[in-house]
């Protein structure tokens, strides 16, 4: 009998802390000991993934007091950095810009001149939209009140000398988040700086009692929505001539097949992937229309278009899932016989949405965390599963290389059956499939040295919260190296907003993403090939 057990530290239950390391080490919600990712790499998970839904281990007030303790001590220590993270999750990468949003409010609040500079600086490039400005408008008024900068700051937003891209804006979002046109213009004593502002905001806080016989350019969509609403028969005109968007027309217009096939014609990309469902349910995208069909492909297959709209892979994730099951999941209250051209459509559009490189000929273990946990955590009103995205990521990252193993991991590792050659629909119903257990992480490199796997990068998809290892995935990672690629490297994608990371801090080879980053595929090509 020896005490070996008790003298031997390389393995270390991940109930326990790593002993001599309990200063970097936090406790997680599942009784597991992890690292601190720190304020700043807590900043960017959450600005990318969102705190506004409940997780396993969590619900979303929870997370989010989380949240904004983060953004206040980042806006107390670094307030031009803390602005520099809202701008780039704000800049397409985040899964929707209330998170940015959010954040922007609370660094309007940082006491310091710098903090409140760099607020005015940002906030253009964050509230781009009437629909960003009125939640701006909601938070503000719920956290602290308009004061002097905010009111520049909207008076500002609403006094764009575009005066035709101001138009858009309110009559496209004529009121949001518990305000109005008129409310905001209100608020902010806002001035006409020209002729056009001035008819503009006639129109919104008092209407037109008559039609004008023509329209000055800048409002000349007003002018169209105005005589559709008299005259409900002008509707095919309005949307030829005065192109108004389904989002104008719809509550007011006659909306026939004909309706839908002149704006079809004219619709934005991020428009168009939330209606698909409904063009098929009306019959204007049909399988024998093949020139609608092709131009549906021109719009979701042209990768500028796509960064250019600022479509996130998950956007289109939803979309290629509610557009599958036929209007059984989703907000829409009309069904469709999916059209299987529309489904590849969607399936190239989510592999485009990603940011990836040409193959970089290393080998990749993609170990996608199947546990429980990653079922019941679902993101985005489709009710997408953290497993779900996990697996889409992964598909994405595996398609861009040749030399891959993807499985699944929680108290077990096993093969989920996953190839480049899947369409994510597959992939995703085999990574379903395999939901269970509890989650450990270490199981990978406990894995790959048992098999003598050779893997150049790691990389997990999981919301991190590893606890039913007798070793913690630092310790098993440091025994793959001795015994099988002593230059591993190791990448986790943390997929929930918890305040924790696998990442050993002090190993250079290891990484921590924020999920949900369209980026985060091309970053892993990256590291693998030492650019990183």
């Amino acid at each position: 009998m020896t005490y070996k057990f008790f003298t031997n530290t390389a393995r270390t239950p991940q109930t326990q802390p790593i002993p001599g390391r309990a200063a970097e080490i936090v406790q997680g919600r599942s009784g597991g000991y992890m690292f601190d990712p720190g304020i700043w790499g807590m900043l960017r998970r959450c600005l990318l993934i969102g705190t506004a839904q409940s997780t396993y281990y969590a619900d979303k007030h929870e997370l989010t007091d989380d949240f904004i303790h983060v953004i206040q001590q980042c806006v107390y220590e670094n307030p031009q950095r803390t602005a520099e993270e809202i701008l780039y999750a704000s800049d397409g990468r985040s899964i929707n810009n209330s998170a940015p949003i959010l954040a922007l409010v609370l660094l309007s609040m940082g006491e310091t001149q710098t903090a409140k500079q760099a607020f005015v600086e940002l906030f253009p490039q964050v509230v781009r939209t009437g629909s960003h400005f009125y939640e701006w408008l909601n938070y503000t008024k719920s956290l602290r009140g308009f004061g002097k900068i905010i009111r520049q700051c909207g008076a500002t937003w609403l006094s764009n000398p575009d005066a035709k891209a101001l138009a858009y804006q309110l009559l496209k979002y004529q009121q949001r988040h518990g305000f109005t046109h008129r409310d905001a213009l209100r608020l902010f004593h806002v001035k006409p700086i020209s002729a056009d502002h001035q008819a503009l905001y006639h129109w919104v806080t008092q209407g037109w009692e008559t039609l004008p016989e023509t329209a000055p350019d800048a409002l000349r969509q007003i002018w169209w929505y105005e005589r559709v609403r008299r005259q409900p028969e002008a509707t095919y005109e309005a949307i030829t001539q005065g192109r108004l968007t389904h989002e104008m027309i719809a509550p007011i217009g006659q909306m026939d097949q004909r309706a839908w096939q002149l704006l079809l014609e004219g619709m934005p990309v991020g428009a168009l992937l939330r209606n698909l469902g409904s063009l098929t349910a009306l019959g204007v995208l049909e399988a024998h229309k093949s020139k609608n069909l092709k131009r549906v492909a021109a719009m979701l297959t042209n990768k500028q278009r796509l960064r250019k709209a600022r479509i996130h892979p998950i956007d289109v994730l939803k979309a290629l899932k509610t557009y599958a099951s036929g209007g059984q999941i989703g907000r829409s209250r009309k069904t469709w016989i999916p059209i299987a051209r529309i489904t590849d459509i969607l399936e190239t559009a989510l592999e485009l949405s990603f940011e990836t490189v040409a193959p970089t000929g290393k080998v990749f273990m993609h170990a996608i965390d199947v546990s429980g946990s990653m079922s019941y955590c679902t993101v985005g009103s489709v009710g997408l599963s953290c497993c779900e995205i996990a697996t889409a990521m992964a598909l994405a990252t595996a398609k861009a290389e040749q030399n891959y193993a993807i499985r699944g991991f929680s108290t077990q590792f096993r093969d989920l059956g996953i190839t480049a050659r899947d369409s994510f629909r597959d992939a995703l119903k085999k990574a379903t499939d395999n939901n269970f257990g509890g989650t450990n992480a270490a199981v990978a490199y406990e894995w790959a040295i048992q098999h003598r796997f050779y893997a150049d990068v790691f990389c997990f998809w999981t919301d991190s919260e590893s606890y039913a290892g007798r070793q913690h995935p630092s310790q098993a990672l440091a025994e793959y190296r001795r015994l099988v690629n002593p230059k591993a490297k190791a990448v986790y994608v943390t997929l929930a907003p918890y305040q924790l990371s696998l990442v050993d801090p002090k190993d250079p080879l290891s990484w921590d993403f924020g999920g949900f980053d369209p980026a985060a595929p091309r970053a892993i090509q990256m590291i693998a090939q030492g650019e990183i």
